[in-house]
């Protein structure tokens, strides 16, 4: 990655001195051409980038209506969002590689069902995202479809109560299950699915959440394992 961003800040100088070079007689030279917005006049110090794949279905829900939330995410990441819209391929580029990473979670959560508001929560520092792949659990389509049938509850019953009690946010898309929130929380809430996907009552599973609950409210998580 190092050797990868030294290399465009070499062909970014490179391409600097080279503008400055006068052209020879008789010849114009070509109006350059800045990434991104041609009137920014730092744009070109988006030199550390990173591409995620999208499904197609989701790519308009990433943009949104005349390009809101695309621009809204890129204005809260501090980043920039090029789309293709044909293949589902997103490119983010950004000054701040740290950036890049919170906005490959955002975008990929996206991707994995959740709206551009939930999304935007991984930006903050302790929100982590976590991708479950339901084959894992199941080699047939039918035991997949019953499985994400166990997770989501009748009328999503299941998938609230696991929510509210772990206070995260659970999205069924596809093959996978992701789930958005703070990293504890987050480690609560997939165990409790695995649990579900490996065949345990949802009574069991509601029991030992309120159990966690309980020791996250009164005891001090940052000095004991409670995930035991």
């Amino acid at each position: 990655m190092l050797v990868s961003v030294k290399f465009k800040k070499a062909l970014l100088s490179l391409s600097f001195m080279a503008s400055k070079e006068k052209p020879p007689s008789g010849t114009k030279s070509a109006p350059a051409e800045k990434p991104f917005d041609k009137d920014s006049e730092d744009s070109e110090d988006y030199s550390y980038s990173d591409e995620v794949r999208i499904p197609k279905e989701r790519v308009a829900v990433l943009i949104g209506k005349k390009g809101s939330e695309k621009k809204e995410l890129e204005q809260a990441g501090n980043s920039r969002l090029q789309v293709d819209s044909k293949e589902g391929f997103v490119r983010i580029s950004s000054k701040d590689p740290v950036r890049v990473m919170q906005m490959h979670d955002v975008v990929l959560a996206v991707g994995r069902g959740f709206n551009p508001q939930i999304a935007r929560l991984l930006f903050k520092t302790d929100y982590v995202l976590e991708v479950l792949d339901i084959e894992a659990y199941s080699r047939s389509k039918n035991k997949s479809i019953r499985l994400k049938g166990r997770v989501i509850g009748e009328e999503g019953k299941a998938r609230r109560i696991i929510e509210e009690l772990t206070e995260t946010y659970i999205s069924v898309f596809g093959k996978t299950i992701s789930i958005i929130g703070q990293a504890y929380n987050v480690s609560i809430c997939r165990r409790a699915v695995e649990s579900l996907l490996s065949g345990s009552p949802h009574s069991s599973v509601y029991f030992w959440l309120e159990k966690k609950r309980k020791e996250l409210k009164y005891q001090d998580f940052l000095g004991q394992d409670i995930l035991k």
